[in-house]
């Protein structure tokens, strides 16, 4: 049995669906105006029950999307037009705009750990584009850029509908690293869902294996290991936090479920942690509706 089908099978949709109509009365008042109607979907309420007492709390927002038609189909997650710092959750669009300018090729690079600018203390090693976005190489992605301004992405933002960097931007600014380059979490999670559409074109395919990867064994790991089967594309981010009363950081998680031919976008920010811990909570809602 494929992914699509045996995620059916497993009642992810049902899921999803029930999700949506545990949320709807709570936040008209804050979804965007292009929301869908909610589905007229009749699911178990002791499932309903379950998701309300995990995943209402404050420190959680999220968006979740129709992966086929982009449709917004469910929402908590406060002012999500505004721009806000959402860390590497930049990097894929990146790493797009330097392939563009070298024929479509990423670089090789070893990272040195904390040493040479990595947030890991350990080497993460030899890496690629594939090995970079699965673990998120802070390193990596440094060297990648440090020929980059923010007036060479701005074909890329236009591309995928990203709020645009400032053309002066270079360096570290232009992988989520500090909070200079503001994105709006709707425009994000739709630039994801353009990118799965893209998947067939130069440099993207590459990307989407980096994310497949990160489910598996990087830094969306908590995602992989929360689904019976680890198929998933997951790129997660560690950015400062914007809450009124902020920690020292916010974690984010973009996760499109099954890998192979996605049904849901998940997006989600989790309150006062990093991208890694935050794709465990990611893990366990989509476990609830793989449920």
């Amino acid at each position: 049995m494929d992914s699509l089908n045996r995620l059916a099978a497993l009642g992810l949709l049902g899921g999803l669906m029930s999700l949506h109509l545990l949320v709807w009365p709570e936040i008209q008042s804050t979804q965007p105006a292009e929301q869908a109607s909610p589905p007229k979907t009749l699911f178990s309420q002791s499932t309903i029950r379950i998701l309300d007492r995990e995943f209402q709390e404050p420190g959680v927002s999220y968006l979740l999307f129709d992966a086929r038609t982009q449709v917004l189909l469910s929402s908590r997650w406060k002012d999500a037009a505004r721009p806000i710092p959402l860390g590497s959750l930049v990097k894929p669009f990146t790493a797009l705009a330097y392939a563009e300018a070298h024929n479509f090729e990423y670089p090789a690079h070893v990272c040195k750990g904390q040493a040479s600018g990595c947030w890991q203390i350990h080497p993460h090693g030899e890496l690629d584009i594939v090995s970079a976005i699965a673990v998120s190489c802070n390193s990596y992605f440094r060297a990648l850029a440090e020929s980059l301004k923010g007036e060479q992405l701005l074909p890329t933002a236009n591309t995928f509908g990203l709020d645009a960097p400032n053309p002066e931007l270079t360096g570290e600014s232009l992988i989520g690293l500090g909070d200079q380059w503001r994105v709006s979490p709707l425009h994000m999670a739709r630039a994801y869902l353009e990118l799965y559409r893209r998947r067939d074109q130069p440099g993207v395919r590459e990307l989407l294996s980096g994310m497949a990867q990160s489910a598996q064994r990087g830094t969306g790991a908590g995602v992989g290991r929360a689904l019976k089967h680890p198929d998933a594309l997951v790129k997660t981010g560690t950015a400062p936090c914007t809450h009124i009363h902020p920690a020292p950081a916010d974690g984010y998680v973009v996760a499109l479920v099954p890998a192979g031919q996605p049904e849901i976008l998940l997006m989600i920010r989790v309150h006062g942690v990093a991208g890694a811990r935050a794709s465990v909570t990611a893990g366990r809602m989509l476990k609830r509706m793989e449920e």
